[in-house]
């Protein structure tokens, strides 16, 4: 894990080190343990120029030639050394990468690649990279199993290769103006290049009217975009060409395996994707929630941790750890269930207790880190999580995010399994499996009908229903609601081999947008997430299983119950209840945050900001704190969107 700078001006200008710094510098935070540059002449008119450490002083004046330069900062995970140091490149300087990220299979693709003939130097997964890429080409991405973002230089071919990871865990932003393309780990290390700092309308009012966030390539910033998950994109002196690599399998009509030869192969991958993950030469822990996702990555780590075999290599004599978000006397405590997992697993467990008072205090770096306006205080909650690992010494955290998109894991998602039974003509399934939930959950809730609803309408009702329900119709100004426009869905979720169902899964849950939350947040604190269940050959494996062996007769989530019956406690591979990672969000917003918002609805620049009906949004917050009306999500947003204007769009860029 890391953070990535790069400029390449396509038309024989020189570039700019001191902005390649300053966009470096930007991202200390992502990489506090080492800081590097190298630039690049295409023509190979001059040797490769390598600076370790700060840019400034060592580099007076730069040869008019040098057209290329790469930034990186390091966080240190895998080859301790400096011989792991970026940017790096291969032994004839012929390719050069900056790169973030890990590549979980990095020691596997090695010795494919030494009975190739090739010899490294070091033991980090980046000279894996340039190996591979000399070996197959773009190709190599095919067979990574991690997530990354790296930008290779190849100076054969003089070609600048980018790519993102199948999921879009790792961040890649780019500008391009036809002359220089720019690119980063985070938005905020491009704005110094910007002459001009814009937000992006209508990424801002599909934010505001109904929630969308990561939804394309498009970014809140008019002059930023971003690679897609599995997106590749080649800049060559004639332009930029793009190209997607990956794509879930198209589903089967009928199942290969029964359930119980599904549940064995899912906990087969489980079990060898965290074994993967648990490589490094640095502690590791977990962040632990209490529901079935964490508590399955925490299970599993602990018997590989226990057991003799290909065992892992980080530092973990002090004993597994784990780092849980907990609220006294909240609905949302999950500790009965963190409780449950600790004592199977005897692990050392550390608590974090979110409150509003810190979240008022930490509100303007969380806003910064973040880049972009972000979804509600759950996102605080796992800061919090997050800096107790760091104040722990922990430096990579796994995670049991991309369950619930995979698995159908959230209660809604009934509502789109209902909907595919009525698509296929099952009428008595239908109602066999609606008295299954009204028997294990009670009457379904408004959101199912809601989600069934949406999964059998074109998606034009669903955007109208959307914007009708929120009735942001009496907070939202008329011109801002008439700026929304749907998005144009180009990523890998949503090629026509993907049934609808999967299709509402991965998109309608915001996926994109909560790996974006978990590395900003980790990585403000120099930490590492590794999410074992976005392993691609498990998103394969679940892609093709019917809908039934992922959710059913009232359970979420059947065949990864089944998988984990005999290795969670009893009481979390049963539960029926959906906490997910929530906080107290309305309660906060009616007591500890109430003066904060209204003081913000009552502030001249949101009045004159021009997204709001600032006398409909400030009636609307007075029917939430008394109680008539649960508006928490929608108020965070009016608040968060502010606030990201002030730190982003008013502020010069000598104030980032």
């Amino acid at each position: 894990m890391c953070g990535i700078a790069g400029l390449y001006n396509v038309q024989g200008a020189a570039i700019d080190a001191p902005l390649l710094e300053r966009m470096t510098t930007l991202q200390a935070h992502r990489g506090p343990d080492g800081e590097g540059y190298v630039f690049l002449a295409p023509s190979g008119s001059e040797k490769p120029l390598v600076v370790h450490g700060p840019l400034r002083n060592s580099v007076r004046l730069l040869a008019a030639t040098y057209r290329i330069g790469f930034g990186h900062r390091r966080l240190a995970i895998v080859d301790l050394t400096p011989l792991g140091n970026q940017p790096m490149g291969t032994a004839d300087e012929r390719c050069w990468i900056t790169y973030n990220g890990e590549i979980y299979n990095a020691q596997e693709l090695r010795r494919e690649l030494d009975d190739h003939g090739y010899r490294f130097r070091s033991s980090s997964d980046t000279e894996v990279i340039l190996a591979s890429y000399r070996h197959w080409g773009p190709a190599c991405v095919d067979r990574m199993n991690g997530m990354f973002a790296f930008a290779i230089w190849d100076s054969d071919l003089r070609r600048l290769f980018c790519a993102r990871d199948r999921f879009g865990e790792k961040p890649f932003y780019y500008c391009w103006d036809g002359r220089t393309f720019r690119f980063a780990s985070e938005i905020k290390a491009l704005l110094p290049a910007l002459p001009h700092r814009t937000a992006n309308l209508p990424a801002v009012c599909r934010y505001l009217d109904r929630a969308y966030q990561d939804d394309g390539s498009d970014t809140f910033f008019s002059e930023v975009q971003q690679l897609l998950p599995a997106q590749m994109v080649f800049v060559e002196d004639s332009g930029l060409r793009f190209s997607t690599y990956w794509g879930l399998p198209a589903p089967r009509t009928q199942p290969d395996s029964s359930l119980d030869q599904s549940a064995s192969q899912l906990r087969e991958l489980l079990f060898d994707s965290v074994r993967l993950r648990l490589r490094s030469d640095v502690p590791i822990g977990s962040c632990l929630s209490g529901g079935l996702d964490s508590s399955t990555i925490v299970c599993i780590a602990n018997q590989l941790l226990r057991s003799s075999g290909d065992t892992p290599r980080p530092s973990l004599s002090t004993g597994q750890k784990t780092f849980s978000a907990c609220f006294d006397g909240a609905s949302c405590d999950e500790r009965p269930f963190i409780e449950s997992v600790v004592q199977k697993t005897a692990v050392e467990a550390h608590y974090a207790y979110p409150n509003p008072d810190t979240l008022l205090s930490s509100l303007g770096r969380l806003v910064w880190h973040q880049d972009e306006p972000f979804g509600g205080t759950s996102i605080f909650a796992q800061w919090t999580v997050m800096q107790s690992a760091h104040q722990q010494g922990v430096k990579v955290v796994l995670d049991g995010q991309g369950a619930d998109e995979l698995l159908c894991g959230y209660h809604g998602f009934f509502g789109a399994y209902f909907a595919e039974l009525l698509r296929q003509g099952s009428w008595m399934k239908f109602v066999r499996e609606q008295q299954a939930y009204r028997s294990r959950h009670g009457a379904a809730p408004p959101q199912l009908w809601a989600n069934l609803a949406r999964s059998l309408l074109p998606s034009r009702f669903v955007d109208q229903g959307r914007h009708w329900i929120g009735q942001s119709r009496q907070w939202l100004h008329p011109d801002a609601r008439r700026t929304v426009e749907p998005t144009d869905q180009t990523d890998p979720w949503s090629l026509p081999s993907v049934s609808a169902m999967e299709k509402r899964l991965i998109q309608q849950s915001g996926l994109r947008a909560l790996l974006h939350y978990e590395d900003r947040n980790a990585m403000a604190f120099g930490i590492e997430p590794r999410l074992p269940f976005l392993d691609h050959r498990i998103a394969e494996l679940l892609a093709g299983l019917p809908s039934a062996y992922k959710i059913g007769a009232g359970w979420t989530k059947v065949v990864l119950r089944q998988a984990m019956a005999d290795i969670l406690p009893q009481d979390i591979c049963w539960r029926t209840d959906k906490i997910g990672f929530a906080t107290p969000e309305a309660q906060w917003l009616r007591t500890t945050l109430r003066e904060f918002v209204r003081d913000l609805l009552h502030d001249p620049r949101t009045k004159t900001r021009g997204l709001m009906n600032i006398a409909g949004a400030q009636a609307a917050f007075e029917d939430h704190v008394a109680g008539r009306r649960d508006l928490s999500s929608i108020a965070w947003r009016w608040v968060n969107t502010e606030l990201w204007y002030r730190r982003f769009i008013d502020q010069s860029p000598d104030a980032l």
